[in-house]
């Protein structure tokens, strides 16, 4: 039995188009496009209609770094694979990319598995994994080429957090030789911790405690330096760079600088830094430990250095970092010593909002939306032109966006697994209707009627901005 759906009417927006088209799904993939009102289109019959007059007909949002239950400082990130990828579907992003773990001492296999045993018949929308590296050696670098070939083909390094995660330059050059042999993309998260860490010990001996200590001590000079660092290892190595969560200018000149020399450097920004600053970080009675992510929420002057970033190219990507902690009884570990703060924001249901937002406040266009929101994190990792964009052939992943309602983000309202919103009370133009994930509907009219085990796990080709 085929199933068929036609969507009439809308507008159909890709990061390369628009166009009033009619779109015709059948069993789970884009069959067929057709400018509306024509004979072609007329001839579109489905057993179900989805009416997009007036609405925007765009590719599911692609969130390509989200942390659904990770550990971090003694707990666990609220969110479920359950609840956060249903709560990604309210927001229209139809596929997420998480991390899988790899602990000190153990193989990436073994955290690899772990993380499909979290998420496997869990999830309302398809998924892949990148895979964290924790621990560079013989045997870690053979499992990356294990990986790759199977579909795991991003991993990320840490130069921040000593005694968890931290790699050093050495193991940063190994595998980064070892992705230029096999295809895999290097994520760092370019921060020095080392002298991150002297900086904290230092503001607590003072008695400087309050989260807005959190961005002081992670100053943006050492987010450049890390960037630099990571570039020229990435240069020596001859191996590909993905810069997550970038948040200061003066990171964002180093990216540029290397692209302007041709080299395959890319990075990523967070709605966070482009729509909060250390004025949240600053909020009285400990409130800013709900902002508490790194890197950190930078000054409000940076906020028009990413923008521009990501208008010129220099930043291609705008993903979450997901990774929620409850105020109660999670963010306060913290309380009387900012370092103990679990650092994580969330975002996963807003994203696609928020970047609406932008194209509404004249930052962005619209097709510009779409491409960093969908098309070039698809292409990025591996998944393009199955997800990130409407054309025949791609999976019937399709969000109708309807561009005048309005709503008010709050914790009251959205469906992410914690207590807060870092957007609490905020206006937005814009706002998720419908959303299709292969061809089964997810959101009917802002009803979830999707389920856990819908998503399923998608492997990945290597970066296709390489190829």
């Amino acid at each position: 039995m085929s199933s068929r759906t036609v969507i009439r009417g809308g507008l159909v927006i890709t990061a390369s188009d628009e166009m009033h088209a009619d779109v015709l799904i059948e069993d789970g993939r884009i069959a067929a496009l057709a400018a509306s009102g024509t004979p072609a289109a007329e001839a579109f019959t489905a057993e179900r209609l989805i009416d997009a007059a007036g609405k925007y007909v765009i590719p599911g949002g692609v969130d390509a770094h989200t942390h659904m239950e990770l550990p971090f400082g003694g707990t666990f990130a609220s969110d479920t694979f359950e609840t956060g990828t249903r709560a990604a579907a309210w927001g229209g992003t139809t596929t997420i990319v998480d991390f899988a773990v790899q602990s000190v001492g153990h193989s990436l296999r073994e955290g690899l598995d772990a993380w499909h045993a979290k998420a496997e018949g869990n999830c309302a929308i398809d998924y892949g994994f990148h895979m964290i590296v924790s621990d560079v050696n013989q045997e870690t670098l053979k499992e990356m080429d294990l990986l790759v070939e199977e579909g795991v083909t991003s991993f990320k390094q840490f130069m921040a957090y000593p005694g968890v995660f931290y790699s050093d330059d050495g193991q940063i050059l190994r595998a980064m030789q070892r992705s230029a042999e096999n295809g895999g993309l290097i994520m760092m998260h370019a921060e020095n911790g080392i002298a991150i860490d002297v900086l904290v010990e230092q503001a607590l001996a003072r008695g400087e405690t309050d989260p807005r200590f959190h961005g002081e001590v992670r100053k943006a000079l050492l987010e450049a330096e890390a960037t630099h660092r990571a570039i020229k290892l990435a240069q020596v190595a001859g191996a590909p760079l993905y810069v997550v969560h970038v948040s200061a200018m003066e990171a964002i000149a180093e990216l540029a600088r290397a692209r302007d020399e041709g080299l395959p450097v890319f990075g990523e920004t967070c709605p966070q830094y482009l729509f909060l600053s250390t004025d949240n970080l600053a909020e009285p009675d400990f409130e800013g430990a709900k902002y508490v992510c790194s890197t950190p929420l930078r000054p409000r002057e940076h906020q028009a250095a990413l923008w521009r970033g990501l208008r010129t190219n220099d930043l291609q990507v705008v993903s979450t970092d997901h990774c929620p902690f409850c105020f109660v009884g999670q963010k306060e570990l913290g309380r009387g010593d900012f370092s103990k703060i679990p650092n994580g924001l969330p975002g996963v249901e807003n994203r696609m909002d928020l970047l609406h937002q932008a194209v509404v406040d004249g930052h962005i266009s619209r097709r510009r939306w779409i491409e960093i929101a969908c098309a070039t994190p698809a292409r990025m990792f591996g998944m393009y032109p199955k997800k990130g964009t409407i054309a025949p052939g791609a999976d019937a992943d399709v969000v109708v966006y309807d561009p005048q309602a309005e709503q008010v983000l709050s914790a009251q309202t959205h469906h992410m697994n914690v207590d807060y919103s870092a957007y609490e009370g905020r206006h937005i133009t814009g706002r998720v209707d419908t959303v299709l994930s292969r061809g089964e509907v997810v959101i009917n009219e802002r009803e979830y009627t999707g389920h856990a085990g819908h998503g399923v796990y998608t492997p990945r080709s290597t970066c296709q901005y390489l190829n």
